[in-house]
């Protein structure tokens, strides 16, 4: 299936989770994710199955002014 991670289109297979999102993006830590403009909370990734079309967001602080 293809979902869209930070505007790019990734393809993952049909049963993936948040958990396998964020592996395949290789995020590292900290950061927070939303699936479909929804906060998912980190004891959520695994659980949370994706579906086609789906657009999720990791989101990394920022220092600096």
């Amino acid at each position: 299936m293809n979902i869209t991670i930070n505007q790019h289109t990734v393809e993952l297979p049909a049963n993936a989770t948040v958990a396998d999102a964020v592996a395949h993006w290789q995020a590292k830590p900290p950061f927070a994710v939303a699936v479909n403009t929804e906060f998912v909370p980190k004891s959520r990734y695994a659980a949370h199955a994706l579906a086609e079309g789906d657009r999720m967001e990791v989101i990394a602080p920022v220092t600096g002014g």
